[in-house]
């Protein structure tokens, strides 16, 4: 993992070591889904020879995990959690319900009927 991790990090406000490694497999997701998108196109494209397909499934066997868009969880960016996230504002529950009663999150209100 430290062999993606910048020097100095541009994450803003996260705090958490889990945010910090969620952040670096983004990064590394996003800079590597061309390359991913080109081996599965010459994995699945069947008029190729053999032998080609067989090492384009390698070479992207034998990439970073980081690699992946199954690595990348949403999480709290407040608090780190993993669970109960609200991906249009990237908030857990609790930090959702505080942020949104402090009027900090635009076009959000209590509702009231």
């Amino acid at each position: 993992m430290s062999q993606f991790r910048a020097k100095k990090l541009d994450i803003g406000c996260y705090i958490n070591i889990r945010n910090i490694r969620d952040h670096t497999k983004r990064k590394v997701f996003a800079e590597n889904e061309p390359e991913r998108q080109a081996l599965r196109y010459l994995i699945r494209n069947t008029t190729l020879p053999q032998r080609v397909r067989a090492q384009a499934q390698i070479q992207l066997a034998q990439m970073h995990c980081y690699t992946r868009y199954t690595q990348v969880k949403n999480r709290c960016i407040m608090g780190g959690k993993g669970r109960g996230i609200f991906s249009d504002f990237r908030l857990g529950r609790y930090q959702f319900r505080l942020n949104a009663l402090a009027g900090n999150l635009p076009g959000v209100k209590k509702a009231s009927w």
